[in-house]
């Protein structure tokens, strides 16, 4: 199942860099989340068409590869140079489908050519640039809870009424991840607060890990979001971190999004239209006889979300 989930994710990445086909992209990742998720050997099209996700075009693809240990598709892809050029520029950070092409079209190509053309790329791109083979490694789960404890003790040091939770694969309990994504909120920030009135609570937290070196390089730092690099020590890579201050109210409801996964929001969020609610990373909100949300209702805690929805809870490790 793991062969068939990287070659799903393979020819997603391809729709979505080199063919620029957001529908088709969707389609194979979603295809791939749903065979990752199945608990047993998939053994033939047919079966996997029963999947929610799962078409009759992915079902053929599916029957070629349990077939023939292979797809068509997919080896032609792989002997292409330009589409091989394009989703290597995409893994450099900050680097997206339309700069991939410009970049493989003016004939830079590799990494080596890139590390040529410096002048060609942003701020964020030249940071992706200068980390690549560091951001190109998984996370283990312990350096995460290293830098998770060092972020929580200095924070609670500076103001110990900030809640700061680290969410994605690291909070559905996986081994390792692909960046550090934290969550951080205030009591005295709420959504009736203008964020950028409120951005100093985001600031001031950056500025202290960056006086305590665990910030190394800011990408960007906005009113609520900041991205930049981390790390440990000189003995560890370095990290890509991501930083987002959300309003007190709205806080758990985007401690569930941002904890995923892609598949288990989804169906949270269908689950909750069909008992009357909308869901997003922002509010739960009750729809309306018009088909209008109404005011968001009241969210102290993940458990409630669930409650409202009528949706048995998952603790976070069982959301893969």
């Amino acid at each position: 199942m793991f062969i068939m989930f990287r070659f799903y994710t393979e020819l997603a990445n391809y729709e979505r860099n080199v063919n620029r086909n957001i529908y088709k992209y969707n389609a194979y990742r979603n295809a791939a989340t749903t065979l990752a998720a199945h608990p047993t050997r998939i053994k033939s099209g047919e079966e996997a068409q029963k999947l929610n996700g799962v078409g009759v075009k992915i079902a053929k693809k599916i029957d070629e590869f349990i077939q023939t240990g292979k797809l068509q598709k997919l080896e032609k892809i792989r002997h292409d140079d330009t589409s091989t050029s394009i989703n290597l520029m995409t893994r450099v950070s900050g680097i997206g489908p339309a700069k991939a092409r410009q970049l493989v079209d003016a004939g830079i190509k590799t990494i080596e050519d890139l590390q040529k053309h410096k002048d060609q790329l942003n701020h964020h791109q030249l940071i992706g640039l200068k980390y690549f083979e560091d951001f190109e490694k998984k996370i283990p789960r312990q350096e995460i809870e290293e830098i998770e404890n060092i972020i929580k003790n200095e924070v609670h040091k500076l103001d110990p009424e900030y809640l700061i939770t680290i969410c994605g694969s690291y909070r559905r309990g996986k081994p390792e991840s692909g960046d550090v994504d934290v969550l951080l909120t205030h009591p005295s920030y709420t959504s009736v607060h203008g964020s950028k009135k409120k951005s100093h609570l985001l600031k001031q937290v950056v500025d202290l890990l960056h006086s305590k070196g665990l910030i190394t390089d800011t990408i960007s730092l906005g009113d609520v979001k900041f991205m930049g690099v981390c790390r440990l020590h000189s003995k560890y890579p370095s990290r890509r971190l991501d930083i987002r201050l959300t309003p007190h109210d709205q806080y758990y409801c985007s401690i569930l999004y941002f904890t995923g996964s892609d598949l288990f929001n989804k169906n949270m969020r269908a689950h909750a239209l069909e008992n009357g609610f909308t869901l997003n990373e922002y509010s739960l909100r009750p729809v309306g006889s018009t088909g209008v949300p109404g005011e968001p209702v009241p969210v102290t805690s993940e458990r409630d979300i669930f409650e409202y929805i009528g949706y048995a809870y998952k603790m976070p490790c069982d959301r893969n």
